[in-house]
């Protein structure tokens, strides 16, 4: 009995996962049945389709297409406003339900995650997908699609190869039938700029990708190429680890008016800043990069990133080096969107007094774990700063935490 990876990836996550939570508040409407979007507020300009239903998809709406066009392509659409926390907590209990199947649960993405077994057999393995593919249906109400192979990446393809509320298997001897027919957009890590290029050379599925002059796709696309060219074999080196494995962690926000004001500007930084070092502090992380993301009215893009004297989990300590690089970095243009991100992160449940920290430091990371334990048990808003009290700005800022997962990364 050799390693199985199983592949788990949740159907139409965003609106699944808020069916769910509808029928468990005892409202009535399936929006899996409807023409039914998940998507933001165009009145506070997050007006894009985030996931679609399958009556939905009939009319042609896509994920990413604006509010604004879906609406016009079905006069009748729902949508229904994204609920990041329902989403978080809806991931958290999946995967915690998985891990009554086995300890070995590497987070992918907050709808995807990777299980290992290494003491079951293939058609044991299959049994199992389907045993939990009818279990989650069972237990929580949505479905989820299981991809079976011997390593990751084949995991990922067979699970996508049909969907929604499907098991399959793409193990090495199964490439040939199951992987190379397919468009060479539907290889991981192939995308719409790599898809032209490979057309070009008149390379159009991942058989003839495979089947290649490799030597061409090295020269050509350098190390991309080389591992695309490996994938289209099965061929992935990627190792297995267990939890999230984040790279970083972050929250990012588009505001409801231009904001072209210094102290505004420092007001929105702390508010995505306590969301940011919150979630850091449940992962049990502290960081040493603290980096800032500015996106103005005309959807110029900056960032600037810090590297500190050492590591910290501190709300306080974050915010005022992400206010130091905002007033490097911005142009006094006006400021449509704004993000605060820490990376270079490392694990520690204990954590080592360091030389460079003040005593305020010191103590405001005390601070940070009691307004935790109150905001964990009555609420993220129970306790805030003065600073939001009497304004418009919400004291905690950031939708679904766009976190870096590594994912597979492979050592071909």
């Amino acid at each position: 009995m050799g390693q199985i990876i199983m592949h788990i990836d949740v159907n139409s996550a965003f609106l699944s996962w808020t069916a769910a939570y509808e029928k468990q508040m005892g409202i009535e409407r399936d929006i899996r049945t409807l023409p039914a979007v998940i998507g933001g507020n165009e009145q506070s300009r997050h007006g894009i389709v985030l996931a679609k239903s399958i009556p939905a998809k009939k009319f042609n709406i896509q994920t990413g297409m604006s509010l604004m066009e879906a609406r016009r392509l079905c006069p009748n659409l729902l949508v229904i406003p994204p609920d990041y926390d329902v989403y978080v907590r809806a991931s958290k209990a999946l995967r915690d339900h998985l891990k009554r199947y086995t300890p070995d649960v590497e987070v992918f993405s907050i709808d995807e995650c990777f299980l290992r077994f290494t003491d079951i057999s293939r058609k044991e393995a299959l049994d199992l997908a389907y045993k939990l593919k009818d279990g989650v249906k069972e237990r929580f109400g949505y479905t989820i699609n299981v991809g079976i192979s011997e390593n990751k990446l084949l995991a990922k393809q067979a699970g996508d190869l049909e969907k929604p509320d499907k098991c399959h298997t793409m193990f090495i001897e199964e490439i040939e039938e199951k992987l190379w027919p397919l468009p060479v957009e539907e290889l991981f890590m192939v995308g719409r700029r790599t898809k032209v290029k490979l057309n070009r050379w008149g390379i159009y599925t991942i058989g003839e990708l495979a089947n290649a002059d490799y030597k061409l796709i090295s020269a050509m696309l350098k190390s991309h190429g080389r591992l695309i060219y490996n994938y289209a074999w099965g061929r992935d080196a990627s190792t297995f680890k267990e939890g999230v494995p984040m790279k970083s962690v972050g929250n990012s926000s588009t505001l409801k008016f231009d904001v072209e004001d210094r102290e505004i500007a420092h007001l929105v930084l702390l508010s995505l800043t306590e969301m940011t070092a919150w979630r850091l502090r449940e992962a049990n992380m502290n960081c040493r990069v603290v980096s800032i993301s500015i996106k103005d009215k005309d959807f110029g893009f900056k960032i600037k990133q810090r590297k500190l004297m050492y590591f910290t989990d501190s709300t306080r300590d974050i915010y005022i080096n992400a206010c130091c690089l905002f007033d490097e970095l911005w142009d006094k243009r006006p400021i449509r969107a704004l993000g605060v991100h820490v990376s270079d992160l490392e694990f520690a449940k204990i954590k080592q007094i360091n030389f460079f920290q003040d005593e305020l430091s010191l103590k405001n990371e005390i601070l940070d774990k009691a307004i935790d334990k109150i905001r964990s048990k009555y609420g993220d808003t129970s306790v805030i700063r003065g600073a939001f009290a009497n304004g418009d700005l919400r004291p905690i800022l950031g939708g679904y935490p766009d976190d870096e997962y590594p994912g597979m990364r492979s050592i071909l």
